[in-house]
């Protein structure tokens, strides 16, 4: 059986023309799934004779909530779902006064061997499904009782590593008749997949980028982040101003400050001379300490003296608020802990 929340609109229009059906019944499916109704006998708009046809062929499936974590510090809510073969992901929801934002796995485990991060120390378990991804916003949303207005795609996984399905995922989110999230509400954060960071530029879709450096030297950057063997600094920071220039959208440098390893006024000065004339902006985040690994964050003086030396050069820098440090916020602790 299918399930029928892998379906885009223009799908469920192909499905009901292909099955003797006015295709103008697609977006009111579509419409009732998004409504959190997801029994097809309740969806009092459509005839019988859809309903018995629908029941036979797709299925509404959801993942189960294996635990909810609420942090005593800010309130954000950190959910672990788990799926029908057994294997766990994690969704954040970050509560600011602008309104909600989560934070979305596109996988479970990660490959990208990355040094600082907690997901990729098993490797990666399998790509997740555009409904999976779905999900999580959907459970999110049913907890709260609110609406999501904004989304990251910065949990476990990479998200271009699961390209296909991160690209049939943000058509199905952004769809006016579905949970209608706007492309500009949308950040996909990668580690540097230059190739696929310039087909998403090709798709001209307007979500925000970031990028995910952390050092300024392509020797530096292999060391911390493995796939900086495959795709050097100047060829992910070409693809930046290609995906700049087909979208109009500012892009985010992400970069983790790691004592003694990236932190220094050399490094500093080096991203400036990298970044100079972009249309960026450096969003600095002190690292989380993670058992595993020895990796260990500055100290605050430190971290916003780094800041000022950019900003005095004309780049701006923000330092990421640290948000569920006391239920391992991390991407990759909560499930970890729980296996």
């Amino acid at each position: 059986m299918l399930n029928l929340l892998d379906y885009t609109l223009d799908e469920l229009q192909n499905w009901m023309k292909e099955n003797n059906e006015s295709a103008f019944r697609a977006k009111q499916v579509f419409s009732w799934i998004y409504k959190k109704v997801y029994n097809f006998n309740d969806m009092n708009n459509i005839p019988k004779s859809l309903k018995e046809k629908l029941e036979n062929s797709f299925i509404i499936d959801m993942p189960k909530i294996e635990h909810v974590y609420e942090s005593a510090v800010d309130g954000t809510k950190k959910i672990l779902l788990a799926l029908k073969d057994g294997n766990l992901i994690e969704c954040v929801l970050m509560k600011y006064k602008h309104g909600n934002s989560i934070c979305v796995s596109t996988q479970v485990g990660c490959r990208m061997g990355c040094r600082f991060c907690a997901s990729t120390l098993e490797g990666l378990i399998r790509n997740l499904e555009p409904w999976e991804i779905i999900d999580q916003i959907l459970k999110i949303q049913e907890d709260i009782g609110k609406r999501v207005s904004n989304l990251v795609l910065m949990g476990s996984g990479e998200p271009l590593d699961n390209f296909e399905n991160t690209k049939k995922f943000l058509r199905i989110v952004n769809d006016k008749n579905g949970l209608n999230i706007g492309y500009r509400h949308i950040t996909l954060s990668t580690c540097g997949i230059a190739p696929k960071m310039r087909e998403l530029a090709d798709l001209e879709i307007p979500i925000n980028l970031a990028l995910s450096l952390h050092s300024p030297y392509d020797e530096k950057r292999k060391e911390i982040m493995p796939i900086a063997n495959a795709y050097p600094i100047k060829d992910i920071l070409d693809a930046c101003k290609y995906y700049i220039k087909k979208t109009n959208r500012r892009v985010t440098i992400e970069y983790s400050l790691i004592k003694g390893v990236n932190d220094s006024e050399k490094e500093a000065q080096e991203l400036i001379r990298l970044l100079k004339g972009m249309l960026c902006h450096v969003n600095l985040i002190p690292v989380n300490n993670v058992e595993e690994r020895d990796f260990k964050r500055p100290n605050k003086s430190h971290i916003y003296r780094f800041r000022d030396i950019l900003e005095k050069n004309n780049i701006p820098a923000t330092v990421r608020i640290s948000m569920g440090s006391d239920i391992g916020g991390a991407c990759g602790q909560l499930r970890r802990k729980h296996k």
